[in-house]
């Protein structure tokens, strides 16, 4: 434990920075989880499209507060648009 009265305050706003990221992250993987399983059931593409907004809003946010990287971003949603376009593709 540190002695040291500014390190414990960098440990306390530390601690509130990795929780606040870790919520990010959760909520990007459930966007992404979300959209991933509505292109396998085969959703109406309306539903696909409406959950794809929802996770470049999310993953965008998540980007530009620095908890994930922007090309990582950039590479989620560009594999998920080609999953889509495929799968909207062949249906019609």
């Amino acid at each position: 434990m540190a002695n040291i009265k500014s390190q414990i305050k960098r440990n306390r706003q530390n601690e509130k920075r990795r929780e606040r990221n870790r919520m990010v992250k959760s909520t990007v993987r459930t966007a992404a989880k979300k959209l991933v399983k509505a292109i396998d059931a085969s959703e109406k593409p309306e539903v696909i499209q409406k959950l794809y907004v929802s996770f470049v809003k999310t993953i965008d946010k998540a980007a530009n507060a620095g908890v994930v990287h922007w090309k990582n971003s950039a590479r989620k949603k560009s594999r998920l648009a080609k999953r889509i376009n495929k799968t909207i593709g062949t249906a019609s």
